[in-house]
């Protein structure tokens, strides 16, 4: 009996200390680890490979584990895999191409990396050789154009965009990511134009070819001739515009919804049902916690479009569907790497949802009315850096928009008016109003809600100068087109100069505080320069004689003000 315990315990010992068995592909990746060519002894080595299914996980870490004189060692290696990759992209075979689409994002993803602590290598030549980069990268960026223009699997057009995003992307600063002239010099412009036109393509991929368009136009933008800017600037096909215009529409209004329905989530909590019995002491706590992630990559697209090309400011007062409201289930999308820079691409549903016929019964909205209320919404709480530099960036593009003069022919025009249900934040002097009572009127009032929205709401230590300079400019061109096309614009007028006067005393009570970091009288100079631009122009565009007499009242009501600044200046020595 002892014995066979003995004999049991021998048996448990030893295959307990057995190693489980490793995947062929990861013993083939070691050979690649090695500092001998793996071809040599298996001349069938390399058409084998790419019928292995991927392991990311080892290759990456693989890489990771080495140091920067180990990877050196095993360059000649590294750069015969980058090429027999690039060759596989041209087999008939799906399996092999998917595979080896994966393997290069796993290699410039890897080499990157480590790049990042060990800055002994160049990434080209680690990748594919000084001598051979060029010839490379042609053919790489050829198979690329060409799968993604065939009428092939949408998964592997997936891939190729993932594999893009992923080469624009491994660097902290675009700018700095020197494999990109290669992709400036062979250019997919027109595949991912051709992706963004065609609809069942746009629903698939319109979000990443969106998104690496954006990227793309921002290497060296200011540094040397970019061609994706020149080509994105001299777009006009109409398809391909509304297209960009559909995939940005669609992540804006995805964000939205979120924040809407965290928001409801939180009206119908514990905290609000506690918040209601004391009064709304919390209230600016319980908002605060309502977070979704803003989307500074679809942002960034917009403000391209908009900056660049002229012709796409027709898109902003494209018709659509409002968001969400009806969708169409479509497959789901296959599985391939995270989106780089954080963000999420809006889910198939909502992307379906935007190409349906419109109907009467339906609420219309249009691309600027979702990019106001996102921006309501991403401007409410400056205080968080990330939501800080999206504001800026929202602003920059409203800025763009009240500078052109086709973009204020369509925001004020009469016969173009809409219902836009602004995010504004809780206030305790204030209720919120009822969605039902909002009145239709043109967009240009919206823009104006939305900057009266931000003056009242961020006057505090951490004072957000920058944005309200932004703000105030967005206000005077508005102003400046109204003046010089005579159109009285039937506002409120009264709101906005109460907010602009209030923003007055604020940086005068605050002045020692405000001036150890910014310079407050260029800010008071421009607000003081729009009190003199109704008085002295608001002739040409106040809807009634009542408008003035109102302007006038509130500046001699609140004249004390004035005469405060004006002795702040004069203190301060300033101008």
């Amino acid at each position: 009996m002892a014995q066979v315990e003995k004999r049991g315990g021998l048996l448990r010992k030893s295959s307990a200390s057995k190693k489980p068995l490793k995947e062929k592909v990861v013993l083939m990746y070691d050979e690649i680890f090695m500092t001998e060519d793996p071809s040599k002894c298996s001349p069938r080595f390399w058409e084998e490979l790419f019928l292995m299914k991927v392991n990311l996980e080892y290759l990456e870490g693989k890489l990771e584990s080495l140091d920067g004189e180990e990877l050196m060692k095993i360059k000649d290696n590294i750069n015969c895999l980058f090429q027999h990759c690039i060759q596989a992209l041209g087999e008939e075979h799906p399996i092999r191409v998917v595979n080896a689409l994966q393997t290069l994002c796993a290699l410039i993803r890897g080499v990157h990396q480590k790049n990042k602590s060990t800055s002994g290598f160049d990434i080209i030549n680690m990748l594919m050789g000084f001598d051979k980069a060029e010839l490379c990268m042609k053919n790489l960026m050829e198979s690329l154009d060409s799968l993604l223009c065939a009428e092939g699997s949408e998964s592997l057009k997936s891939l190729c965009l993932k594999l893009l995003l992923c080469l624009v992307t491994v660097t902290d600063n675009i700018s700095q990511n020197t494999i990109l002239e290669y992709v400036m010099i062979n250019s997919i412009f027109e595949a991912i134009l051709q992706i963004l036109s065609h609809p069942p393509s746009r629903r698939e991929h319109g979000y990443d070819a969106v998104v690496l368009l954006a990227l793309l136009v921002n290497y060296r933008k200011y540094e040397s001739v970019n061609p994706y800017i020149v080509k994105l600037s001299i777009v006009d096909d109409e398809a391909t515009l509304n297209g960009m215009g559909l995939v940005i529409a669609q992540a804006l209004s995805e964000y939205n919804r979120q924040y809407k329905d965290k928001e409801e989530e939180h009206q119908s909590g514990f905290f609000s049902a506690l918040t209601n019995m004391v009064g709304s002491m919390f209230i600016a706590d319980a908002h605060e916690k309502i977070s979704v992630q803003t989307n500074e990559a679809i942002l960034l697209a917009l403000y391209e479009a908009v900056h660049l090309n002229r012709n796409f400011i027709t898109v902003l007062a494209q018709s659509h569907p409002e968001m969400g409201l009806v969708t169409t289930p479509v497959s789901p999308a296959p599985t391939t790497p995270a989106t780089p820079l954080g963000t999420t691409p809006p889910s198939s549903d909502v992307i379906s949802s935007v190409e349906l016929p419109l109907d009467a019964d339906v609420q219309t909205s249009n691309l600027l009315i979702t990019f106001l209320k996102y921006s309501s919404i991403v401007m409410q709480d400056t205080k968080d850096e990330h939501r800080l530099h999206s504001g800026k960036l929202c602003l920059i593009i409203l800025t763009c928009i009240a500078e052109d003069q086709y973009a204020n022919a369509f925001l004020h025009d009469d016969n173009m008016n809409f219902r836009v249900n602004l995010h504004r934040m809780p206030m305790r002097h204030r209720k919120k109003a009822a969605d039902k009572n909002l009145p239709c009127r043109p967009l240009v009032c919206a823009v104006l809600d939305l900057m009266v929205e931000f003056i009242v709401t961020h006057m505090m230590k951490e004072f957000p100068m920058d944005l309200y300079v932004r703000c105030i400019q967005v206000v005077h061109k508005l102003l400046c087109y109204q003046k010089k096309c005579r159109v009285r614009l039937h506002y409120t007028w009264r709101e906005l100069w109460s907010a602009l006067i209030n923003l007055l005393k604020f940086l005068m009570s605050n002045e020692t505080v405000l001036l150890a970091k910014h310079n407050i009288f260029t800010l008071a100079l421009m607000i003081v320069n729009l009190f003199n631009m109704f008085i002295t122009y608001g002739d040409t565009f106040l809807p009634t004689p009542s408008s003035y007499d109102e302007l006038y009242y509130e500046i001699i009501r609140m004249h004390q003000s004035f005469d405060n600044l004006y002795s702040m200046e004069k203190d301060n020595y300033q101008y």
